[in-house]
């Protein structure tokens, strides 16, 4: 399901430059995608949609999150941690933490680069796109990175 994601995320600038679920699911089958990994990816969207547009921004910036024990368990320290990081960088408002934790525990468990994609995805169903430190962030491998 992440790969359709990617691919979604790389070849379709927004939402609404993407064609209708059918014809998506046509166009996702022709480049070489399995049909329950489309299935599933379309049905994961269609749930975030529904986030978006039923979440505003209605939480108190200074709100605190207490993760359930299925959550933790699921997510896991890792990605507990990543999503804490956002918050507190000012680049996840609370109602976006929100959104981004119940995409991930639509997918759970995740690993942390699932949950990278899941960031990226609820930014592109906005329309935005994270400043370039966080798309760094996002996109390059601790390992890779130049310590100066």
């Amino acid at each position: 399901m992440f790969d359709v994601l990617v691919y979604l995320y790389e070849n379709y600038w927004r939402p609404d430059a993407c064609p209708d679920a059918a014809q998506l699911a046509r166009k996702l089958t022709a480049v070489g995608f399995e049909s329950d990994e489309i299935e599933e990816a379309l049905h994961w969207l269609e749930g975030l949609h529904q986030l978006v547009q039923s979440h505003g921004a209605s939480q108190r910036p200074d709100s605190l999150r207490v993760f359930t024990p299925a959550e933790l368990d699921l997510l896991g320290e890792e990605c507990i941690g990543f999503i804490s990081f956002l918050e507190s960088a000012g680049v996840l408002p609370p109602h976006l933490r929100e959104i981004v934790i119940d995409r991930a525990m639509a997918s759970a468990p995740v690993r942390l680069e699932d949950l990278k994609i899941i960031v990226l995805m609820v930014f592109w169903s906005l329309g935005e796109e994270p400043d370039a430190l966080i798309l760094d962030e996002l996109f390059v491998d601790a390992a890779d990175r130049l310590i100066h």
